[in-house]
């Protein structure tokens, strides 16, 4: 069976605890529901932090909080940092990168979301590419529209990323790319013409979730996305009870197309970091 990553994003910026008590915000939270996926097979997190009052925060002492129990609860893991913009001053979002993540998120290019313009201008993307080269840490680059992956090549060209980043397909986001399987062959066909050292994943939002990760199993994709953040429902009529169910819940998934969860050393491996 082929070693797949599963890739939990614990939170987001955008649902509360009103939408799933279960949601993890503080960050002792955030830790612990991160070592309950980490238990049920995940071995990357991606993180987004909130102030007390849950609104999205850019608090670089936050993410380090976080970072340091997921580095002492779940030995290996990959962190993953958000540099994402919603409820964020551009200014500050990567700030938390001095603390040198494994990883960190970063879109290329701007994207209508369900009530706002997502922007990401040329020069913050820049910016963001360079401080996360002088750190050694890699991107993920986020791929909302197909001129996205453009824009990662243009990234290696101008030398600020190396030639064999980690790309994620995000789709199901309302006013952007729909969960469409056909539209995934169009991303991926042209992820492996103009970055073909890429290593890749999808990620599917709401009740797209596992239809997208079936979609990407089938392909070969080299992880999955899971979690909170993208989808608070294992059913129409129920709510997830934390992000370890929604990972367990993936490595079904991954069982059923002859695969299983990566640990932590091979997922580094396979995404090139650096060891734990």
């Amino acid at each position: 069976m082929r070693p797949v990553i599963i890739a939990v994003a614990i939170t987001g910026s955008v649902p509360r605890k009103k939408d799933n008590p279960t949601l993890p915000v503080l960050p002792q939270e955030q830790i612990e529901s991160t070592h309950a996926a980490f238990e049920a097979g995940a071995t990357l997190v991606h993180i987004h932090v909130r102030n007390d009052d849950e609104t999205p925060s850019s608090d670089p002492d936050r993410f380090a909080l976080v970072q340091e129990g997921v580095r002492k609860h779940c030995p290996g893991m990959i962190v993953q940092f958000s540099t994402g913009g919603r409820g964020r001053d551009p200014a500050a979002r990567g700030l938390s990168l001095v603390h040198r993540p494994d990883m960190a998120s970063l879109s290329t290019g701007s994207v209508n979301f369900p009530t706002i313009v997502y922007e990401n201008h040329a020069v913050l993307v820049d910016d963001l590419a360079g401080r996360m080269k002088t750190h050694g840490i890699a991107p993920e680059i986020e791929i909302f529209d197909l001129s996205h992956i453009h824009g990662g090549k243009r990234l290696i060209d101008a030398g600020l990323m190396g030639a064999n980043p980690h790309v994620q397909f995000v789709m199901g986001v309302q006013n952007a790319m729909p969960a469409d399987e056909r539209l995934l062959d169009i991303l991926l066909a042209e992820t492996r013409r103009v970055i073909p050292g890429a290593t890749w994943t999808a990620a599917g939002i709401g009740r797209h979730q596992s239809e997208v990760m079936g979609w990407a199993l089938a392909r070969g994709a080299d992880a999955v996305r899971t979690g909170l953040e993208d989808n608070v429902r294992v059913s129409k009529e129920r709510l997830a009870d934390g992000n370890a169910e929604l990972v367990r819940i993936a490595a079904d998934l991954l069982a059923r197309h002859a695969a299983r969860p990566a640990t932590p050393t091979e997922a580094r491996a396979r995404l090139g970091l650096r060891p734990a």
